[in-house]
């Protein structure tokens, strides 16, 4: 019982320091993301992320879906509509650190 609490344990502290490096971005790759967040995703979502042609970006909607759903969302898009997929120019890590931001500091004030 002992073996299998403290490998639960060891899972649980692997799994959080995995997310703690996956968010572990740059300085400058993170106000490149900011910059493709407000600029290019800015031309359908609106500049503000207020809507325009898709959906507004609020924090509220975003925090529907779980940090992995909407990193994946960034990643493979939506099929059938203009959303498209950011796979080939976002590694995982900047569509996870898009994510978080859009979830946790997105004031749309900018």
């Amino acid at each position: 019982m002992h073996f299998l609490i403290r490998t639960l344990l060891l899972c649980v502290i692997w799994l959080i320091a995995l997310q703690a490096s996956a968010l572990d971005i740059d300085p400058e790759r993170e106000e490149e993301l900011e910059t493709l967040l407000y600029q290019d995703c800015g031309s359908c979502h609106g500049m503000t992320l207020k809507g325009g042609l898709g959906p507004a970006l609020s924090r509220e909607r975003m925090n529907l879906y779980t940090p992995d759903a909407l990193a994946n969302l960034i990643l493979q898009g939506v099929p059938g509509t203009a959303m498209p997929r950011w796979k080939g120019l976002l590694s995982e890590q900047d569509a996870h650190w898009l994510a978080d931001h859009l979830q946790n500091d997105n004031s749309l004030e900018h």
